[in-house]
């Protein structure tokens, strides 16, 4: 019952930001999709509810969001070069990273941070070894600790702060 009021209260707060400035009918409407929603999923998606009273986990997110822009307009410009480039300077593959992130929305962010970084993308998690196989634009090292040094460990210090 705690996840199904903090997944309402949450997904209203969300939901009055992106209708902002509200009126009645936005904050009606807000208020039956947020109980809509938390009363079918509120199981499902909120495991840990006491997550989301710890403070510092949201000044992380905070950090972890200008991070990730980042990343992506480096990999845009990466990208964009290779594409341009009269030889094309491409060396696709498949690489196996490791990683430390055990809980389930740590790990899809993570897949989800690497696949919408342009040049990358997550094609299978092995979630009991640790594992992630990444398709790399330009594979600089097969090595799995050197290429989850270059792949990962960028996200996954920070989204372990924040999901686990």
């Amino acid at each position: 019952m705690k996840s199904k009021i903090l997944l309402f209260v949450l997904g209203f707060f969300v939901w009055a930001l992106l209708v902002w400035p509200p009126d009645i009918q936005h904050i009606i409407i807000g208020i039956l999709i947020a109980f809509l929603v938390s009363s079918i999923t509120g199981d499902l998606f909120v495991k840990r509810p006491s997550l989301f009273t710890d403070f510092k986990r949201y000044l992380w997110f905070g950090y972890y969001v200008p991070l990730f822009i980042w990343e992506c307009i480096k990999a845009n410009i990466d990208v964009a070069y290779r594409v341009s480039h009269p030889d094309v300077p491409i060396k696709p593959g498949i690489v196996k990273v490791k990683t430390n992130l055990k809980s389930d929305t740590g790990l899809t962010f993570l897949a989800n941070s690497i696949t919408l970084t342009p040049g990358t993308m997550c094609v299978d998690i092995d979630r009991e070894n640790g594992f992630l196989y990444i398709h790399w634009i330009y594979v600089k090292d097969k090595d799995i600790e050197k290429a989850t040094k270059l792949i990962v460990e960028t996200f996954e210090n920070i989204l372990k702060r924040i999901f686990e």
